[in-house]
């Protein structure tokens, strides 16, 4: 099993490109479900979550074609389509490696009238469920059952004549799936409380080149007027957002300077003021972020929140920064209920810090110490990154295949910055 040691100690510095982002790569990669045409996608970032979505693509009859990406592409070029589906079911050797595999609903229902998908799997952060989404989609009109672990969904008359949803609660995939679902359904469609993340954004003006007619894009009400078929389109994956903020603050935690190519302000506009508020300096380039922390990290009050909000997968990362701050911070998560499993793991390493319920109290130390640590989930993994690229001696980080869900080549572009670390394999 891969491990990454890491010595830490010095401050980074340089440029260091942002990948196509994971959340929306595995929102568009769907997408083509719902044309019998082509479906290109660029600056698709090279992930293990982004392969296991390809292979459960192929197992529905979606051929996968990747090519050299352009000068301009940090990722990938994949082509997708699905000219002729021959299968509805989404099985759950597949769909219990990732959560992400509960998006080929809406769009397997708009096109084939009917889909069969597993419940999901995916990060151990506490209780997803995704009644919102099987209430969306009844909302469409589409008949549910649940039987032996698996979803199975239909439209009565082979296509969905859309509806009415509206959300008690923002939920993002709940919203992407109803999104899908709406923009071939026979009637139209207002989607109320919907998410408005970048990365549903993206989705949308997917669609849009695919040929939806979408109104309201960014804004909590959507009405969608159901197409009877999309067409082909090429499309480029946004700049990862979390990616972007993750590296801004292993920027911020090692003292160091990094401008960040791609990353676009806009989209993180809630992580950008957290890293002001701390005393980091940010400054918009022409297509790029530059991140710099050279007086130290000054404490903060943070609460997760849906978007406009901080984002609950900036968490971890904030946390890991704040165990250097000059005083005590106070991290409130409102999303997730599970997700401080990071906390004894950077414990190991020297931080302070006390959870009570869905409150952390987060103690600025002088020092980060290395130490062997255990990743639990995505964006634990990459705070036990940040805390080990400043820490005194060696950080040995097990468990590193949470990290190739979410971040491409990661060694490498933090090497490229000056970071001294390695991946080393047991085989």
């Amino acid at each position: 099993m891969d491990r990454i040691l890491i010595r830490g100690g010095n401050a980074l510095a340089g440029r260091l490109p942002i990948s196509g982002a994971k959340n929306a790569a595995l929102t568009l990669m769907p997408c083509a479900l719902l044309s019998e045409e082509p479906l290109t996608l660029r600056n698709l970032p090279r992930l293990a979550d982004v392969d296991t979505f390809g292979h459960l693509l192929n197992q529905l009859g979606v051929s996968t074609l990747v090519e050299g990406a352009r000068p301009e592409d940090f990722g990938r070029v994949m082509t997708l389509r699905a000219n002729r589906l021959t299968s509805t079911v989404a099985p759950y050797d597949i769909v219990r490696k990732m959560r992400a595999s509960i998006l080929v609903l809406g769009p397997l229902v708009a096109r084939a009238g009917e889909a069969t998908v597993s419940l999901p799997g995916g990060c151990a952060i506490g209780n997803r469920p995704i009644d919102l989404h099987l209430k969306a989609l009844e909302a469409l009109g589409a008949e549910i059952e649940l039987a032996a672990g698996y979803v199975r969904a239909t439209a009565p008359k082979g296509r969905l004549p859309g509806g009415r949803v509206h959300f008690p609660i923002v939920s993002v995939g709940a919203t992407e799936n109803a999104i899908m679902a709406a923009v071939t359904a026979s009637g139209p469609t207002r989607i109320d409380n919907a998410a408005r993340e970048p990365e549903i954004v993206d989705l949308c003006r997917c669609l849009v080149a695919m040929g939806a007619a979408i109104e309201g894009i960014g804004t909590e009400t959507l009405e969608i007027e159901g197409r009877e078929r999309l067409h082909g389109a090429t499309y480029a994956v946004m700049p990862d957002r979390i990616e972007a903020g993750s590296y801004a603050c292993a920027a911020a935690i090692t003292g160091g300077a990094l401008e960040l190519v791609g990353a676009r302000a806009d989209e993180m506009r809630a992580t950008v003021d957290a890293l002001i508020a701390a005393g980091v300096t940010v400054e918009e380039r022409p297509g790029a972020l530059y991140v710099a922390a050279k007086n130290g990290i000054a404490p903060l009050e943070l609460s997760t929140a849906p978007y406009p909000g901080f984002a609950t997968d900036m968490q971890a990362q904030f946390m890991a920064l704040l165990t250097r701050a000059n005083g005590a911070s106070v991290l409130t998560e409102t999303i997730f209920e599970n997700r401080y499993m990071h906390v004894p793991e950077l414990a190991r390493m020297g931080a302070d810090i006390r959870v009570s319920g869905r409150t952390a109290v987060v103690r600025g130390v002088d020092r980060l110490i290395g130490a062997p640590v255990m990743a639990t989930d995505l964006r634990a993994s990459m705070s036990l990154i940040l805390a080990g690229l400043a820490a005194q001696g060696e950080t040995q980080v097990n468990r590193v295949y949470h990290l190739d869900r979410g971040y491409e080549r990661l060694e490498e572009k933090l090497s490229a910055v000056g970071a001294n670390i390695e991946r080393v394999s047991d085989g």
